[in-house]
């Protein structure tokens, strides 16, 4: 049945998105994110992206997602609940954020991507689009922002007053017009500090801006030369990306289980020791982490991170 105009479409492909599995879907008017602009450009001027060179790529198609699609009309920004109460066993392991306990999650998204870009090629017409999961320049929080799906926290994450920030972001954007989400979400944040006053490395250097060469996922994942040892001792342990500034958020206790198996930790992760994770070998990181995230940091880079964090005896 073809559907006949914008209201209709929106509604349809919104369905289809909770129907995929996504915690939530928004959708804004492809164009220029005129307020992001300077944001980005002091950012990268102050050189909080660290070694992300690429981060200085592509300026002017990070703002306007019309430069990555011909003739973009509307960007579906979508979330994906990756929330776990599961937690590693031993109190003294090195830790993993809850984001990377599973499935890599390009992988999932992506699928899924496809699947609602084929619905709607299905079922509505022949449209034209390309899928991002941190595949492309694109500003996923500005477009979520936009779509009213959230607000920017002190920690720089999107915040759902009734979701937390434990999420994937993923955007679809695509050649058709649509119904767009012009209500903005208010700022919950007020005057909570939690999250500037818990990290240990002082990466929230102000509201919403993160010094990204000090923060703890960069010098653990991003980060391909040795970590300075200025940080020794303010890892608090995160072998792989960290969580202190979500799990500190009082908006995270609105956090609701995720419903993906993808997602479920390897049946070995959660119960690896200390003495474990200091002996890993090659076979065992390839084991527990294959179609994981962790890959991106190599064997090389974890282990790395595992000795920073604990150095072997002399």
């Amino acid at each position: 049945m073809m559907l006949q105009n914008a209201a209709l479409y929106t509604k349809q492909i919104k369905t289809w998105a909770h129907e995929l599995g996504f915690m939530f879907c928004g959708i804004a008017q492809a164009d220029f994110l005129e307020e992001e602009a300077p944001r980005l450009e002091a950012w990268l001027k102050k050189g909080f992206h660290g070694e992300m060179q690429y981060m200085e790529n592509h300026f002017d198609k990070r703002l306007d997602p019309r430069l990555l699609v011909d003739g973009a009309k509307s960007v579906i920004s979508l979330g994906l609940n990756y929330y776990t109460d599961a937690r590693q066993l031993d109190a003294s392991a090195p830790l993993i954020s809850k984001y990377a306990y599973g499935a890599d999650y390009h992988d999932v998204i992506k699928d899924k991507l496809k699947q609602l870009l084929q619905l709607i090629n299905e079922h509505i017409g022949e449209v034209s689009g390309r899928g991002f999961v941190d595949s492309a320049p694109v500003l996923d929080r500005a477009w979520a922002k936009k779509a009213g799906l959230g607000w920017i926290g002190k920690n720089a994450n999107l915040i759902g007053k009734k979701t937390g920030s434990f999420f994937f972001l993923a955007e679809l954007i695509i050649d058709l017009e649509l119904d767009y989400d012009v209500e903005p979400t208010a700022d919950h944040c007020g005057t909570c500090t939690r999250c500037i006053d818990a990290c240990p490395t002082e990466a929230i250097v102000g509201p919403a801006v993160v010094d990204g060469s000090k923060c703890i996922s960069y010098l653990t994942i991003e980060l391909k030369n040795e970590i300075p040892a200025s940080f020794k001792d303010k890892l608090d342990g995160w072998m792989f990306g960290c969580d202190i500034c979500q799990d500190v958020c009082p908006w995270n206790r609105f956090s609701v289980l995720h419903n993906q198996p993808a997602f479920e930790p390897h049946p070995d992760l959660l119960g690896m020791t200390k003495q474990d994770w200091n002996e890993i070998t090659e076979d065992v990181f390839k084991k527990v982490f294959k179609g994981s995230a962790v890959k991106r940091t190599k064997f090389a880079g974890l282990t790395r991170n595992i000795s920073f964090l604990s150095p072997p005896a002399p």
